[in-house]
């Protein structure tokens, strides 16, 4: 029975991780979408998602209304979650240099593992903090690019809006735990929320860009990974997986997206960048250790 649960746990943070994988195409496919504001962005690609969510559940004729009659405490983790996220993140970005709201925004994975000790069955160990702090050390690296990082006073809102994102983002992934009967298909509900949210605030901060063909494709992309699926995979390895072990991991999200830039030719190697990599790897393996030294034991 121990054996069984241990798998069912590697197997739920392996479907995790692979959020991680499809949020470092993020940064490259952004670059993709042109001249098309953030909140447009955000709007467009969660109604694709929430409407690719409605054909699912329309082709297996399944209980639409079940899914998404929740309470309203759901509602509001899971709406503030990835609206809220995405809401303070841009006006972060608006409001203070670009490097600096990155970085408080990364202290996500961080808070993840410090939230985790909160639930029931939960225990932090001395690994799981030195493995995200490694990781947050290969970010900075990744971020600042071995720079130095001044924060101002005068940029104290968007420093504020920076840290309210990574605050957002670890309660509502570690909330989920606490809403683990939820069925992960009310994602989708949040996700047609999210549009709704995101297409009000274009109309009031943003002027419209009618995306190109080309630009449609890409939007289509980011509405079935990055900002789809990715969210659907998350909540199982949230739900029912190793939540120490994906906050570890992921830090991996930069480093990925970085290099797929490189890969793309839009972006170059560097020094920091591969001592980011031994940093996130290291940190990666650290944070997991739960997993990999439980099958280790178990084989």
């Amino acid at each position: 029975m121990a054996l069984s649960s241990a798998a069912s746990t590697a197997r739920a943070t392996a479907i995790g991780a692979v959020a991680i994988l499809l949020w470092a195409c993020l940064a490259f496919l952004t670059t993709g979408t042109g001249d098309i504001p953030p909140f447009e962005i955000v709007a467009i690609s969660f109604a694709i998602a929430f409407l690719l969510c409605v054909g699912k559940w329309v082709l297996f004729r399944e209980d639409i209304a079940g899914h998404l009659r929740q309470p309203a405490a759901v509602w509001g983790m899971g709406v503030g979650g990835l609206f809220g996220y995405h809401f303070f993140y841009f006006l972060a970005l608006k409001t203070a240099p670009p490097v600096e709201a990155n970085l408080i925004n990364y202290l996500w994975p961080l808070l993840i593992v410090l939230f985790s000790a909160l639930l029931p069955g939960e225990r932090l160990r001395w690994w799981h903090i030195a493995g995200v702090v490694l990781g947050l050390c290969g970010s900075l690296l990744l971020v600042t690019g071995g720079g130095r990082v001044a924060f101002r006073a005068e940029y104290a809102a968007g420093y504020a809006s920076a840290l309210a994102c990574a605050v957002t983002w670890g309660a509502y992934s570690v909330l989920s735990r606490r809403f683990g009967a939820v069925p992960t298909d009310t994602v989708g509900g949040f996700c047609g929320a999210t549009a709704v949210l995101a297409a009000l605030c274009h109309g009031v901060f943003e002027r419209t860009v009618w995306p190109s063909p080309a630009e449609w494709g890409v939007l289509l992309l980011m509405g079935v990974g990055p900002t789809g699926l990715a969210f659907f995979v998350w909540d199982v390895g949230m739900k029912r997986g190793n939540i120490k072990a994906l906050g570890g991991l992921s830090y991996a999200t930069p480093l990925l997206s970085t290099l797929l830039l490189i890969l793309a030719g839009r972006a170059s190697p560097s020094v920091e960048l591969a001592l980011a990599c031994l940093f996130i790897v290291g940190g990666a393996v650290l944070a997991s250790r739960d997993l990999w030294a439980r099958t280790t034991r178990s084989t």
